[in-house]
């Protein structure tokens, strides 16, 4: 926001300047004059920066949600449907809900209660989950642990207790995690160094880039990108439009 406040500001500050010289009308002390009375307005309506930060931000959300739905219908089949992925709530339910999250990420581990009442509420959601480790080493570890937890069949056991695990996530923590869930860490160890995995954070990496996204949790549904948490009541209604508009194609 204060970048965008500079840049509002020096945008109209400028074309106070630039306007006169270029139209050849003005003398410097015209130039000057003018210079100055678009500095005591803006000064004595501070409001009209305020609200050209806010139009210039609209427009840049618009253009952004623009591109993300185009690059949407073009990824589709990688976001909705990549069998590496793993699925929460109804696997053949009529509408899916993909996530781009971190294990450390503070946001994901507040949103992920609400993802889990939204799934006990819709018997028809369908839930992706896309690992996106992005805060450092840990992260990658996390996700690295969990995505072998898939050949133990313990992957949605060891996701909750790693999403509700507080504090840092060493590595030490995250095999006393595993091994709470039940998994044999010895084995997870050796599944953890197959290329498969890390290919499958790799390929997640670039379609966040795709998407422009920089940031966990992110959500998609139907063609819409959310980033950031979102609480249930707003889920719930993203829910809806997608099915409502989609008819079971998403």
């Amino acid at each position: 926001m204060r970048r965008l406040l500079a840049s509002s500001l020096a945008a109209l500050m400028l074309a106070s300047a630039a306007l006169p010289a270029t139209a050849g009308q003005f003398d410097d002390a015209s130039k000057e004059e003018i210079r100055q009375i678009v500095k005591d307005y803006l000064m004595q309506h501070p409001e009209v920066i305020l609200e050209s930060v806010q139009a210039m931000q609209e427009r840049q959300d618009a253009a952004r949600a623009d591109e993300a739905r185009g690059q949407i219908a073009g990824l589709r089949e990688k976001l909705l449907r990549d069998p590496r992925d793993q699925v929460l709530g109804n696997p053949n339910g009529d509408v899916t809900l993909v996530e781009f999250f971190d294990y450390r990420c503070g946001y994901c581990k507040q949103a992920q209660p609400i993802l889990d009442e939204l799934i006990k509420s819709d018997p028809k959601l369908r839930v992706v989950l896309k690992e996106l480790p992005i805060l450092g080493p840990d992260s990658l570890v996390a996700s690295r642990a969990a995505l072998a937890s898939v050949g133990q069949g313990k992957y949605r056991e060891f996701h909750a207790a790693l999403i509700a695990t507080k504090g840092a996530l060493s590595d030490d923590k995250i095999m006393d995690v595993a091994r709470g869930v039940g998994i044999d860490t010895d084995k997870l160890k050796k599944a953890m160094s197959d290329q498969a995995i890390a290919g499958h954070i790799t390929d997640n990496h670039a379609l966040a880039e795709k998407l422009a996204i920089n940031g966990t949790p992110s959500f998609i549904i139907g063609d819409q990108l959310v980033p950031g948490a979102v609480d249930l009541a707003a889920l719930k209604k993203l829910v809806d439009t997608a099915r409502g508009s989609c008819a079971g194609s998403c």
